[in-house]
Parts: C-alpha cells; sequence; structure tokens
C-alpha cells in the first residue's frame, strides 16, 4: 500500500519556514501534483517525503509506517530528479540496473526487472546505448526506468520535464500519463507548470508560501477554487478580477456594476469589499451572448490589443474611463482591464467600440481582505454546489 500521510509537516531554515504545517493525506495508487510558483515549499514538501530533509515539525507516513526519520533507502521511494544525471560511463542497463547491482541483488532477478521496466517505458533495442547517443526524452525515460527497477511504493517526481522542449514535454505527459496506468503505484509529481498539474493528476495540491491553499481535483481547482490565490493561479491565462462594494442591489465597482441578491450570501452585507472574479472564457460580446442563460447588464468597453492564437483570439478590453482615453493617453492599469476570449472567426478589430456580458452562472465571489472564496455564481437557484466541474465536463463532450 503507497498510501502518504503528512500530518503537520513544517520545516524552518533559520527565519525562513519554506513550509508551514503541511496536512496531506494521498491514497493508495493516486497521482497527486503539488503545484505552485517558485519558492512555495512544493519541492521542500517532496524532499521531506524523500527523506532528503527532515521536517522541523510534524511526521511522514508511508503504507502505514512512520517514516519520519528513516534515510531515503527505508522509505520505499523511489525519485526522479530534474537533472537527469545518468552516469556517462555506464550504458542504458547498467545506468538502469545499477541501484539494483550496488544492492547485490541476483542476476535473474535484475534482468526480470530491466526487461520490465525497458518495456513500461519502451526502450527496447537500446540497452546498449550510452547516455550521449541517447535524445533528451529517451534519456528521461532511463531515469524513470531507474526509478521503476525499485519498485517502490511510491514515485516522487521532481519537475521531471523542466527541461524537454515544448514538444516533447506534451509527449512525457501523455507518457506518465501511460505509467501511472500500467503501475498502479502512487505517484506524487511537483511542477510550477499548471497544464502539466491539470492534465495529468488524479487531485492538485495548490501551494503558496508554504501552505496549502487547496487539494482536490484539477476541474474542481479551476471551476471552484478555494481562494484568490488559487483563483489566479489556476487556469492560463488568469481569471480576471475586479474589486468593488456591496449594495443593497449588488456589486459596483469603479467601472460596471452587476446585480445579484446579497441575501442569497451568508456573511455579506452592504458595505462589504468584495473581489469579483470571471474567467475570459466567460466574457462574451453582447450580439454573440445569446447561449447565456443569465447574462449581466452590457458592459461597455473599448477593445484594446488582440491576440490571436489559432484556436481562439484573446481580447484586452479597456473599461470605464479607460475606454474613453485614447491610445496615446496614460496605459490603463489592471483595475481598467478585461481579458475576453472569442471564436477566431469573429469580426473584431483593435480601439473597436463594444458591448460585453458575464455569465453571470461563472462569476465568482471572494472576500477581498482575506481572499476566501464566497460564491460560485451569481445564478443562485441554477447550480447545485459541487456540480460545475461535471458541467464543465459534460460541456467538453457535446
Amino acid at each position: 500500500m503507497g498510501k502518504v500521510i503528512l500530518d503537520g509537516v513544517t520545516k524552518r531554515y533559520a527565519d525562513v519556514t519554506a513550509v508551514d504545517d503541511m496536512n496531506l493525506e494521498i491514497e493508495d495508487g493516486e497521482f497527486v501534483t503539488l503545484v505552485g510558483p517558485s519558492g512555495c515549499g512544493k519541492s521542500t514538501t517532496l524532499e521531506t517525503i524523500a527523506g532528503l530533509t527532515l521536517p522541523s515539525e510534524g511526521t511522514i507516513t508511508i503504507a502505514d509506517r512512520d517514516v519520519t526519520n528513516l534515510p531515503p533507502k527505508d522509505r520505499g521511494i523511489a525519485m526522479v530528479f530534474q537533472n537527469i544525471a545518468l552516469f556517462p560511463h555506464m550504458d542504458v542497463y547498467e545506468n538502469i540496473s545499477f541501484g539494483l547491482r550496488l544492492r547485490d541483488y541476483p542476476k535473474d532477478e535484475i534482468e526480470r526487472r530491466v526487461e520490465r521496466a525497458t518495456d513500461i517505458v519502451q526502450l527496447e533495442g537500446m540497452l546498449e546505448r550510452m547516455p550521449d547517443e541517447l535524445s533528451g526524452g529517451q534519456r528521461q525515460r532511463v531515469a524513470i526506468a531507474r526509478a521503476i527497477v525499485r519498485e517502490p511504493e511510491v514515485f516522487l517526481m521532481d519537475e521531471p520535464l523542466a527541461n524537454l522542449d515544448a514538444k516533447l514535454r506534451v509527449h512525457m505527459r501523455t507518457e506518465l500519463q501511460r505509467l501511472h496506468k500500467e503501475l498502479d503505484t502512487t505517484i506524487i509529481y511537483v511542477t510550477h507548470d499548471q497544464a502539466e498539474a491539470m492534465t495529468m493528476s488524479d487531485r492538485i495540491a495548490v501551494i503558496d508560501g508554504g501552505q496549502l491553499q487547496q487539494i482536490a481535483p484539477p476541474l474542481v481547482c479551476y471551476n471552484e477554487p478555494a481562494n484568490l490565490f488559487v483563483a489566479g493561479f489556476i487556469g492560463s491565462p488568469s481569471m480576471n478580477f475586479v474589486e468593488g462594494e456591496v449594495t443593497a442591489t449588488g456589486l459596483t465597482t469603479p467601472n460596471f456594476d452587476v446585480d445579484f441578491d446579497p441575501g442569497q450570501l451568508p456573511g455579506v452585507a452592504e458595505g462589504d469589499h468584495l473581489t469579483l472574479g470571471v474567467r475570459p472564457e466567460d466574457v462574451y460580446l453582447d450580439h454573440t451572448g445569446g447561449d447565456i442563460s443569465n447574462p449581466t447588464q452590457p458592459i461597455p468597453a473599448r477593445t484594446d490589443v488582440l491576440e490571436p492564437m489559432g484556436d481562439e483570439i484573446f481580447v484586452y478590453l479597456l473599461t470605464g474611463e479607460a475606454a474613453d482615453t485614447s491610445m496615446e493617453g496614460d496605459p490603463a492599469g489592471a483595475e481598467n482591464q478585461l481579458l475576453m476570449s472569442i471564436d477566431p472567426s469573429s469580426d473584431i478589430e483593435s480601439e473597436e467600440d463594444v458591448e460585453v456580458v458575464l455569465d453571470r452562472e461563472r462569476v465568482h465571489l471572494f472576500d477581498t481582505q482575506s481572499g476566501d472564496a464566497i460564491s460560485h455564481t451569481l445564478d443562485f437557484a441554477a447550480v447545485e454546489p459541487g456540480t460545475r466541474e461535471t458541467e464543465r465536463e459534460a460541456e467538453g463532450d457535446d
């Protein structure tokens, strides 16, 4: 059983707290990705699980064993690093089998494990090649095979695709998903690339400042972010945020108003400061928003910068006073901008006056001071809690 439990794990370096009271429970056979910006504590968390660093506080359990103070070799784990670090003077077979030979495994057992690992990562016919004769993807497969032959209870992967080119990273993402299905083993994966986290994981753990912000399936983190940080970090491009004040009829912001019944939100009162969040794909041109069942009132805007992406166009919109300012005027700040994603066939140009609407079912509200999520919809009767990720999946299947 490869179940991993972190109970109150904290890691301090002098006056810096790299990991702060981390509580995680990862089920046997689960693929969990630790994701967050550089310096957030995700690699340090992985290193405490691996035994490369000991926690200042808390306990770590792997397969029902307290391994908090055990060395890495006794934890039942295998690790794949960002830097592949193959032995340049050893061929592929020798690199893969090195750890087993070091532990004096019988020759037939070594050959069985190497054959199985090379079959899983598709390295057949390459066992006699030297590392400098391999491509970047093949060298990464050798590193993974070297971990597989140990037959661990838990795989730990610290940004193993970071040094590969973009096309190869996409290919290796698919390979890792296939590997997970083949091995049916617990994988804990670290990355700052949210595309990797979203596409490969059963659950993602979003970390910031050494603290766990949310752990949930990818679509839950996307559709129902726990706070402003998760909402802004998950999703590319990022969610639009606009600060406003609660009134008797909804939320008023410096550039537009959104109406709703504040009485539907427990703990929210007139005068409270909230942050409205809406993803670019949930902003529509008013004349094309007919498919939205409950749009907001039209918002006047002016198109600023257009970014054609092939399958969509990102349109940066200026709202409020910024929309009335010529391009020679002061640049607009973030509070005056909305990012919209539209169909590539749309007939739209820069510096065009438009009206846009927001899909009220997809509007998020956050407490501006604490950052905590308050609501993930303004259409309170339309969506039951916990169903929005299912709706998104259904839309993708249509």
